[in-house]
């Protein structure tokens, strides 16, 4: 696993650059899903405009006046954060606490903070005073939706993440009545549905706001959601950040990682051998201390959620089984002779779950950028993506370990509700679509 930048470079390069340790691969790749959002947003805002679906709205705006003092104030308190907690992780950053720990705490550079405002407050006060006019002027431009694709991505990354925390927090009630202010500000847990809902109304909002047709809008983010999710789910993947399934009985791994085919009653042997970890979450860390490094516990070793799935032998194991060596929840075992900040690896080999939906995202990706030309009907690319997305989780939900909830007698998980009721959302849209078309 790849928790951050220093160990893709010492795997591939051999080099121990500890700079690098701040630059997450879980982040670097959520990063990336926005990037490829907005190209694909804005590549089909372009096209639906040249259509004459979506047309431009006139704002005024005053051009000549010099920096306000709330512009030059909020330069200097993104500065200050920016630089007290950049420096404070190059120079200051304790070696027992983790990069987002770090990040989350109160802790930081305050010279580091001072020089990032200056020099922020002063970058905003000469470009402005650059732009400055004798007599400011109020001008009239015209503004096209896909000039606001920018607008769109922080709006959707703001609350996205906001609604994907508190989605956790509801799915992990009692852990948050415990802990409120800890679990609100901590850097696990989050729920991607709950990012979807949350980023998905606050963008309808703004789109209302600016005049944009929001049935145009819709259809045209359909595929942007859908590779956003695909190359988000490669850094779940990378970093192993805890997302993975159930455990493959038809697969055993050692201490260090290395996944083999499992013998008769291999499985249950490796389950007895680890039992504390299995049925309390706890293990015996490097420094020979009882450590608790997970949640995902059951009663009894019977009851470990497991199914038996043996690859064909001409694919790569790690397709089907996969124990997560060195993941950036340092959830598992300790691995012999690793030095590392990260140490752990899985005792047995789980579904690789992120895998799975990288690959079954990416393909149906594929499938709306080819058809969205020969769709005629607003609203119709939408529905199908609700349906597609829906589809996609609810059946990788089948090998995914999560906390379930009792619906009509039924065991469900927050995200196979979400799921179905997605599924159905999107069967309604398509029908309403058809009819509004036709009428």
């Amino acid at each position: 696993m790849y928790p951050n930048l220093y160990y893709v470079f010492k795997d591939w390069f051999g080099v121990e650059w500890n700079g690098l340790k701040i630059l997450n691969t879980f982040g670097l790749m959520v990063a990336l899903s926005f990037v490829a959002a907005a190209l694909v947003i804005n590549a089909e805002l372009k096209r639906k405009e040249k259509q004459g679906l979506l047309l431009p709205s006139e704002e005024t705006i005053v051009v000549g006046k010099p920096a306000s003092l709330l512009e030059l104030f909020y330069n200097a308190l993104v500065g200050f954060i920016f630089g007290a907690k950049l420096l404070g992780l190059l120079f200051f950053k304790p070696a027992d606490i983790s990069t987002q720990e770090y990040i989350f705490s109160k802790s930081g550079s305050v010279v580091g903070g001072l020089l990032m405002a200056i020099l922020l407050v002063g970058l905003k006060y000469f470009e402005k005073n650059k732009q400055k006019l004798k007599t400011p002027e109020a001008r009239k431009v015209r503004i096209w939706p896909h000039d606001r694709v920018g607008d769109i991505v922080i709006i959707s990354l703001i609350f996205g993440i906001l609604g994907a925390k508190l989605f956790d927090n509801f799915e992990h009630w009692d852990e948050f009545m415990a802990d409120p202010i800890g679990k609100l500000f901590s850097v696990s847990g989050l729920t991607f549905y709950g990012g979807l809902i949350m980023a998905a109304a606050a963008v309808c909002w703004y789109a209302h706001k600016k005049r944009i047709s929001l049935t145009h809008l819709v259809d045209a983010a359909a595929p942007s959601l859908m590779i956003a999710y695909a190359i988000g789910r490669i850094g779940c993947q990378v970093a192993g950040d805890g997302d993975w399934g159930i455990y493959n009985s038809a697969y055993i791994s050692d201490r260090s990682g290395n996944v083999s085919i499992a013998g008769a009653g291999e499985f249950e042997k490796a389950l007895q051998k680890d039992s504390t970890y299995f049925l309390e979450g706890k293990i015996i860390d490097r420094n020979g201390k009882e450590a608790y490094v997970t949640d995902r516990t059951s009663k009894t070793l019977s009851e470990v959620a497991h199914k038996s799935f043996k690859g064909p032998s001409f694919l790569p194991t790690w397709l089907f089984a996969y124990s997560y060596p060195q993941n950036v929840n340092n959830d598992g075992v300790v691995m012999p002779g690793v030095t590392d900040d990260h140490y752990s690896v899985l005792p047995q080999p789980v579904f690789p779950t992120p895998l799975y939906e990288t690959i079954f995202c990416t393909f149906l990706f594929l499938v709306l950028w080819a058809i969205r030309k020969k769709i005629k009907i607003p609203l119709m690319m939408f529905g199908i993506y609700l349906v597609f997305n829906g589809m996609e989780r609810f059946f990788v939900e089948l090998i995914r370990v999560n906390k379930t909830y009792t619906i009509f007698g039924l065991q469900s998980t927050q995200a196979e509700v979400i799921a179905v009721m997605l599924m159905l959302a999107g069967l309604v849209t398509m029908l309403i679509a058809k009819w509004r078309y036709k009428a």
